[in-house]
């Protein structure tokens, strides 16, 4: 059962009696059917009567109901309305747009617009790289999405996918002061994407995919970067990689292993497996099985896609068939993108001693984080209620950072590597219990955007040298 949270934040305003037990009466209430009560204010005070606002945290929905009517059937107690926290937060839209000069006199609009401005267009027209210095290119990213893989929530179109978009714009801004500006298409024809995108590039600095499904999402990830001259990056694949990676090196030094000497089980072979396993091969990992929803990816199975038959061909080198339960016999590392309770304590049994558990899909994880506990040295999960929570805004706010100020015009495996080392090492001595930092931790976006500014450089450099 999940617990309570934010997510399902309500306040309720109550008329209650004017009682000394009255305020107990009503947390007590709430309590006795799960809630968490997080907030009490008095908004009126009569000599009969009061008015309160109680905030809850509850479960879902339907425990919102089961919350309300716990409170009515106090006597002398009713509800006036119960208020949605999140939707409130979200009416208008969670960003907006400001100016960054003043426009007050005459001689600020002369510089800021016309005639000033043509003079700075005349520029750029000459000499079309100053558009990174002279416009919001130098620190603007798009957020782009076709709403077909939204969080857990499936095919929901672009304009339902519009307030995560909002969310992860406001995301860039806060953790590493980009401008993001979400870009919702009403098309999920992969042409139509690639060719939007790229109308749209001038006016950007770089490209961040965003819950676009899989496989749709590899085509269009590839011609873009053949297309545009700046960065282009989907998150659900690299950022997840990114993150997981980093985890991952602090994990192998709590138990004592080399990524040369583990086998690593990936469950989930869409946007996010793909790009974890990916980059577990440039660690030289000894071996990785990956696994989907048919069992064990190798060579020999049939009706496979062209990523499946990309995946076989650099994993499994044992050739091992079959399903979950059988990859994870022997196993050290399992890193889980998938779908919820898909194994137990029987299959964690037969894991590595000092085994590590990435169980990572949301809201419920492949495995019981706590079941996993009891038999793996470390476990990670998505969520915020377990120690080490993977989360991308670990990520791609300090990447982003880190190509903007390099003026970067692609992102390689190289950088990749290097954004999750600088997240393992943000981590000075980790434990079981600490392998990734906290996403509130303020180093961690300048960390990764340093090493983005050093690897982008040192490509730069091999460039120039191949070149001349």
């Amino acid at each position: 059962m999940s617990i309570p949270g934010p997510g399902y934040a309500i306040t309720a305003r109550v008329d209650a009696p004017a009682h000394p037990t009255s305020a107990g009466d009503l947390t007590a209430a709430v309590g006795q059917v799960g809630g968490v009560v997080t907030a009490f204010d008095v908004v009126e005070a009569r000599t009969e009567s009061l008015v309160v606002d109680i905030s809850v945290n509850a479960r879902n929905t339907e425990h919102v109901e089961e919350i309300k009517a716990a409170i009515e059937q106090l006597e002398g107690f009713s509800v006036r309305k119960v208020s949605d926290r999140t939707f409130l937060l979200h009416l208008g839209g969670k960003i907006e747009v400001r100016s960054k000069v003043n426009l007050r006199t005459r001689d600020d609009l002369s510089r800021a617009y016309t005639p000033g401005v043509a003079r700075v267009s005349m520029a750029i027209a000459e000499n079309p790289s100053d558009a990174r210095r002279l416009t919001i290119k130098r620190n603007t990213v798009a957020v782009v999405t076709d709403g077909s893989a939204v969080l857990g929530l499936g095919n929901i179109g672009a304009a339902a996918a519009m307030p995560v978009m909002e969310g992860k714009a406001a995301l860039f801004k806060q953790f590493a002061n980009v401008d993001a500006w979400p870009v919702c298409l009403d098309t999920q024809d992969t042409e139509e994407i690639i060719r939007t995108v790229q109308l749209i590039a001038p006016g950007y600095g770089g490209i961040n995919l965003e819950d676009i499904a899989a496989p749709r999402c590899f085509e269009i990830e590839r011609r873009l970067r053949e297309l545009l001259d700046i960065p282009v990056f989907h998150d659900d694949q690299h950022g997840t990689a990114v993150v997981v990676l980093g985890a991952l090196r602090n994990a192998l030094r709590v138990v004592g292993k080399k990524f040369s000497d583990i086998r690593v089980v990936v469950c989930g072979v869409g946007a996010a497996g793909s790009a974890i396993i990916r980059l577990l091969g440039s660690e030289q990992t000894a071996d990785v099985v990956a696994v989907d929803v048919d069992g064990i990816v190798h060579t020999g199975r049939e009706g496979m896609d062209d990523n499946l038959v990309s995946i076989a061909a650099q994993t499994n080198k044992d050739g091992k068939q079959g399903t979950l339960a059988d990859a994870l016999v022997g196993a050290d590392v399992f890193i889980g993108v998938s779908a919820p309770n898909l194994f137990g304590e029987d299959e964690l049994r037969t894991m590595n001693d000092d085994a590590i558990v990435f169980a990572l899909a949301n809201p419920d994880p492949e495995v019981d984080p706590t079941l996993a506990m009891k038999h793996a040295a470390v476990v990670a999960t998505g969520r915020s209620d377990y120690p080490n929570q993977i989360n991308n805004v670990l990520a791609f706010p300090g990447v982003f950072r880190g190509l903007l100020d390099a003026q970067a015009h692609d992102i390689t495996d190289e950088m990749m590597l290097a954004a999750a080392a600088a997240i393992a090492d943000v981590v000075a001595e980790p434990n079981p219990s600490f392998i990734v930092p906290s996403v509130f931790d303020q180093s961690v976006a300048p960390a990764v955007a340093e090493a983005l500014r050093t690897a982008a450089s040192k490509q730069a450099r091999r460039g120039e040298v191949e070149a001349g």
